[in-house]
């Protein structure tokens, strides 16, 4: 004679297979055979989506698997619209998910996962709007691709690193002769700078006495000599 309707339920009540009311929680009057209920529950519920194989745009086939969260907003609707509201659910949410990621390129679909699940995700949710049925999120869980693809894949991968670390080290590179045919600029143009950096580098050395040390004379030093080994003989000369 009495059914007990929990918080998170609500029960749909017919008379004579009549729809009458939704029943609130609580303690509730069902005669037997004039009266029937169905209760549906409200909270989320986590539906998993078979595992099944589609193709993408690029014509690589997949295996991918899917998981659905969705509730029930509207009790009545669940019941009425629909024959069994969660197997129907599932069903839509397999085919959606085989449809759109078929319009999909395979490198296009591994590096947007998020925003294709949204999509999916607002299309199942439009779809089972008139069944009183709200989607919350849907996520792709996993996505299997033939091996050789996968092998295929991972060589592209290598390569754009490879990549990568040429062109790191040709700007690195490029950053180092710039900054040594600065420095030599630098040492060129300012007098005394030349002798200052070598003697730097002579006490650098100096600090391990395992290091052979050649003492190298600098060009100006050089010059220097030179010019004045060009005055004496001039002076010799004029002496004579």
């Amino acid at each position: 004679m009495f059914t007990i309707v929990k918080e998170y339920e609500r029960a749909i009540k017919f008379r004579f297979g009549k729809f009458i009311k939704v029943m609130e929680p609580g303690i509730r009057l069902v005669i037997p055979v004039i009266h029937e209920a169905r209760k549906i529950d409200l909270r989320t519920i986590t539906q998993d989506v078979p595992q099944q194989k589609c193709i993408t745009k690029d014509n690589v086939t997949i295996t991918i698997n899917a998981v659905v969260y969705y509730k029930v907003f509207d009790a009545k609707k669940a019941v009425l619209e629909v024959k069994d509201c969660f197997f129907a659910v599932a069903q839509l949410a397999q085919t959606t998910l085989r449809n759109s990621l078929g319009g999909f390129e395979l490198d296009e679909l591994l590096s947007n996962l998020k925003v294709i699940s949204k999509e999916i995700k607002e299309i199942v949710d439009t779809e089972t709007d008139p069944w009183g049925i709200k989607v919350e999120r849907v996520e792709i869980k996993d996505i299997q691709i033939p091996e050789d693809m996968e092998r295929i894949i991972a060589r592209v991968a290598e390569a754009e690193r490879e990549k990568r670390a040429i062109i790191v080290k040709s700007e690195g590179e490029v950053g180092a002769s710039q900054k040594l045919a600065d420095a030599a600029k630098i040492l060129s143009s300012v007098p005394g700078a030349m002798h200052l950096r070598t003697l730097a580098t002579i006490n650098d050395l100096s600090g391990d006495k395992s290091n052979t040390v050649i003492f190298a004379i600098p060009v100006e030093v050089l010059e220097s000599f030179k010019t004045a080994s060009v005055i004496d003989t001039v002076k010799n000369i004029v002496k004579k």
